[in-house]
């Protein structure tokens, strides 16, 4: 059944809303607000009644693709399960009823918790401190990027020096966005015929001007780069930093510490590998961790402890704030939440059924659709539908025909170098049942693609909304309903 716009159940004199009596003598708003700005018109509001409104918002939230309703196997993104007890604590009176603004001595348990939750990422990570404001993974980027700028700037290294970021083309696509519009210019590295940082390309662009390498570990491949020592190597060797974008580290929590691989700042992303909810845009949380000789720039203020009480402490060198307040709180709350009811074993176990998971389904699909990169992979694998195009069944097209099996699509045409492409991450929380469906629908999908192809290009049939045109789409959008 499609659902109308809420509009369109509206009706003139509908409503499940009575004021009260009024009991204050009546006010003319006339007299109290500055005319200009008051309407001549009434907001056109829906009118529906309370029972309509509920079963209208109810029937839409069933159309919802979710971590709860549907498997997710979005590559790169990590949607995992939630665990409810998040939830629940981050609900607690004594974190959602505090002000931002109450006296530090009011907010003890608070700052207990930032400070208690900085100590356990940075055993995860061997940094040295971290800053838990940046409120998204991208935000975390951007952050890292100023605090190296700092950096570079009290070493002296002003001007044509150190003014640009090497990028592999395998990295996430937000690292050369977060270094342009932190002043740098980007240079792309290419990658190796086995899904690594070329190494004859990166030594080409290490020069006095390179000051960092942003890595992102594993890559978007879903690979651990197997020159890792040397890429470490021949970086510091150069007087330049190595930067880790973790957003894939839910295949390395508990396994690997990234300051142990030779690198000297990072971001994670809270509201991906520590399962807090980030569907729908939101809420994140994107810490940075830094080794010693970039802690000083970390963003102000941060939680601390001395003297048998907490509180927030400042640097000359800080970047300065990067997030109003303290960043997203609650999101803090449910991360820490997760990390103390698995602790080090489960979080270790986590990563492990991760990277098992992913090379389960990787195994059982790459004779249907072609593994550029065949070999073991971590958390996620990149498949592509090039076999499948002979019919002129696209990536895409796959992706809209598994909605109609009641999966959420993975990531497509990501990474750039392989065509064609479908990245998946199952991440640990999905049963063997689970996966095996999901394999026998991708070669489902396969078999349709060469016996009925048309079915597979005009998917999806069973959505609200079947398939568009997207050129049209993407050039003369229709903003409003009509």
């Amino acid at each position: 059944m499609n659902e109308g716009l809420i509009f369109e159940i509206s009706k003139p004199g509908g409503g499940g809303f009575v004021a009260p009596h009024r009991d204050t003598p009546s006010v003319n708003p006339k007299d109290v607000i500055q005319r200009d700005i008051i309407a001549d018109e009434p907001p056109d509001l829906p009118e529906v009644g309370e029972i309509d409104l509920m079963r209208h918002f109810t029937r839409l939230s069933h159309k919802n693709y979710g971590v709860d309703t549907h498997f997710y196997p979005l590559g790169s993104c990590t949607m995992k399960y939630n665990p409810k007890v998040n939830e629940k604590t981050s609900r607690l009176p004594g974190f959602t009823d505090i002000h931002p603004y109450a006296n530090i001595n009011d907010v003890q348990g608070a700052i207990e918790l930032m400070v208690d939750l900085e100590n356990i990422l940075c055993e995860i990570t061997g940094m040295d401190a971290f800053t838990l404001q940046p409120a998204a993974g991208a935000h975390g980027e951007l952050t890292a990027i100023l605090m190296l700028r700092s950096y570079f700037d009290a070493q002296g290294e002003k001007g044509q020096k150190r003014d640009t970021i090497l990028i592999p083309d395998s990295a996430h696509g937000t690292n050369p966005a977060s270094a342009a519009l932190a002043g740098f210019k980007t240079v792309e590295i290419k990658s190796d015929e086995r899904g690594n940082v070329d190494l004859s390309s990166l030594k080409e662009h290490l020069d006095e001007r390179a000051a960092c390498l942003m890595l992102t570990m594993p890559n978007t491949l879903g690979l651990f780069d197997e020159n890792m020592d040397e890429i470490t190597r021949i970086t510091h060797e150069n007087g330049t930093l190595i930067y880790m974008d973790g957003a894939n580290m839910n295949a390395l929590m508990g396994v690997s510490k990234p300051a142990d691989l030779g690198f000297d700042i990072m971001h994670l992303n809270l509201h991906k590998t520590f399962s807090t909810p980030h569907g729908g845009g939101g809420p994140g949380s994107g810490p940075v961790g830094v080794v010693k000789k970039l802690e000083p720039y970390l963003p102000d203020p941060r939680p601390a402890f001395e003297n048998g009480r907490y509180f927030f402490k400042t640097s000359p060198q800080s970047i300065g704030k990067v997030c109003s307040f303290y960043g997203n709180f609650l999101v803090l709350v449910k991360a820490y939440t997760y990390l103390i009811s698995l602790g080090g074993d489960g979080i270790r176990e986590a990563a492990r059924m991760a990277v098992l998971n992913a090379n389960y389904l990787k195994e059982n699909i790459k004779d249907t659709y072609l593994l550029k990169y065949d070999r073991k992979c971590l958390h996620e694998f990149v498949i592509s539908a090039i076999w499948q195009t002979k019919t002129g069944v696209h990536a895409k097209d796959i992706a809209k025909r598994l909605l109609d099996y009641g999966y959420y699509a993975p990531t497509v045409y990501f990474p750039l170098i392989v065509e064609e492409a479908l990245m998946i991450e199952p991440t640990e929380t999905e049963s063997k049942d689970t996966l095996d469906g999901f394999i026998e629908t991708l070669k489902k999908i396969d078999e349709e693609s060469r016996t009925d192809p048309d079915k597979v290009k005009n998917a999806p049939f069973t959505t609200p909304v079947k398939r568009v045109d997207e050129v049209t789409a993407a050039r003369k959008p229709v903003l409003k309903h009509t």
